[in-house]
């Protein structure tokens, strides 16, 4: 049963995105200079650094009287309202789930910031399990978070389970060094970077996810074959978080991320282990 493993932020949903028009809007909000956005997305480190420390310091070069609990709400629920999935993203899931391929997301982190993502997104009805670190007790680049992803989706982990599953991700020590000491094939998006790492390297790179999925689709000879089993669904997750991403038209999974405050998910996810 082919299995793909996929990163939340800035892989399935562009979070760097929705922070850059949280930033717009907070400038705008409190008259602050239009031109700053630079220095606010710098600041932020596409979401590593500690929310604390970026509206902390931007409490301070703008002389904001609001307390950090008043600026960590604002942040998160203007971020929030920014979270998106691009159709296209959710048309690539598709295509691989009619392949017959099983999907799970796998992040670091903590509970609701990435659970309201799943929420907003909808994409809970599109995988078959998901793992958080937090929940799970470890996190990428570790071995076991992969291996807990693939028994929630309820592939037994025999000899050939690494061969027919991969990772897709964008941040390499957490994503792809991962999939590296797991043994599994992996597809790192670049997003216009060069590749840094020295001592490991993706199977293939590439610039969005629907290029990663059908990067992963054409070299396990899957484009274009239709499903010929049925999978079935995992209940993988507490019943009140069951409950939180319920449709109306029935259970689907989730996954969460938090960090003290830090990011909606992203400082979380990338930063609960010292990957850089």
């Amino acid at each position: 049963m082919p299995l793909l493993l996929l990163d939340l932020d800035n892989t399935l949903i562009p979070r760097d995105a929705a922070f850059q028009a949280w930033a717009q809007g907070f400038l705008s909000e409190y008259g602050l200079p239009p031109a700053d956005l630079g220095w606010l997305t710098t600041l932020d480190g596409g979401g590593y650094v500690p929310r604390s420390t970026v509206l902390g310091a931007a409490r301070r070069r703008y002389g904001l009287d609001h307390p950090m609990e008043f600026l960590l709400a604002h942040y998160r629920r203007g971020i929030n309202s920014h979270i998106s999935c691009p159709s296209s993203h959710i048309e690539a899931l598709r295509t691989a789930r009619t392949a017959g391929w099983t999907l799970a997301i796998v992040s670091n982190g903590g509970t609701d910031p990435q659970l309201e993502k799943i929420r907003r997104t909808g994409l809970g009805a599109l995988v078959d399990a998901w793992v958080v670190s937090e929940e799970a007790g470890c996190a990428k680049p570790d071995p076991l978070i992969f291996e807990i992803a693939a028994r929630r989706c309820g592939i037994a982990l025999s000899a050939d389970w690494t061969a027919q599953t991969w990772v897709v991700g964008d941040h390499a020590p957490a994503d792809i060094a991962g999939a590296e000491a797991t043994g599994l094939r992996s597809v790192w998006l670049h997003h216009g970077r060069p590749w840094a790492e020295l001592g490991y390297r993706p199977t293939l790179s590439a610039g969005n996810l629907p290029e990663a999925v059908a990067m992963v689709l054409a070299a396990s000879g899957d484009e274009g074959r239709p499903a010929v089993h049925a999978r079935r669904r995992v209940d993988t997750a507490p019943e009140q978080e069951r409950e939180a991403v319920r449709p109306s038209g029935g259970w689907t999974c989730a996954e969460a991320s938090d960090v003290e405050s830090s990011d909606a998910g992203r400082s979380a996810e990338k930063s609960v282990v010292p990957v850089g």
